[in-house]
C-alpha cells in the first residue's frame, strides 16, 4: 500500500513539476515572440509612413539640409539604416559612418563601427532604432555634441 502511495505520489510531483517547467519555458518563447512582433510592427508602421511621405513628395534630405546637416552618422544600419543610406545617395547629404552593435554588416561601403569606439564629429545622428531611443541618446550624448534625432520623429515632422 505504502509503495503504491509512494508511486502515485512521485508520478503527481513529476507531473506538476514537468509542468511548471515546461510553462516557464513555453513563457519565454511567448515573451520573445511577442517582443519581435512588437518590434516588427513599429518597423512597418515606420516604414508606411516613410512610403507617405514619399507619395506626399517630401525629402528627407531636404529636411536634413534645411536643419543645416550636411555630415551625417546613422545610429542602427538595419533595415531603416540601409533604406536611409540608399535615400541620402546623389544628394547633399554625407553619410560619414554607420554605428551598429554589429560591426560585421555590409551597408554599401558605409563604415559601421560600434558605440565603444572613437566617433569622429558630424553634424547630426540619426538613430533609425526604433526602440531604446532615449537610452541610445543618453549614448551618443556622451561621445559626441551635435543633434541626435529621431528617424522616426522626422517622417512624423514631414
Amino acid at each position: 500500500m505504502r509503495k503504491t502511495i509512494t508511486i502515485i505520489f512521485s508520478i503527481l510531483v513529476g507531473t506538476v513539476l514537468g509542468s511548471l517547467i515546461i510553462g516557464r519555458i513555453a513563457g519565454n518563447k511567448i515573451n520573445r515572440f511577442a517582443g519581435l512582433a512588437d518590434k516588427h510592427l513599429a518597423l512597418f508602421l515606420l516604414m508606411n509612413q516613410w512610403m507617405k511621405v514619399k507619395q506626399n513628395g517630401k525629402s528627407l534630405a531636404e529636411y536634413l539640409q534645411q536643419k543645416g546637416y550636411r555630415d551625417i552618422a546613422i545610429y542602427g544600419v538595419g533595415y531603416a539604416g540601409e533604406t536611409l543610406v540608399h535615400e541620402l545617395e546623389d544628394t547633399e547629404i554625407h553619410v560619414m559612418y554607420g554605428i551598429d552593435q554589429n560591426t560585421d554588416i555590409d551597408c554599401d561601403g558605409i563604415q559601421v563601427v560600434s558605440l565603444e569606439n572613437e566617433l569622429k564629429k558630424v553634424d547630426a545622428v540619426v538613430v533609425t532604432a526604433i526602440t531604446f531611443f532615449d537610452e541610445i541618446k543618453e549614448k551618443l550624448s556622451v561621445k559626441l555634441e551635435c543633434p541626435i534625432i529621431s528617424l522616426e520623429d522626422i517622417l512624423y515632422r514631414l
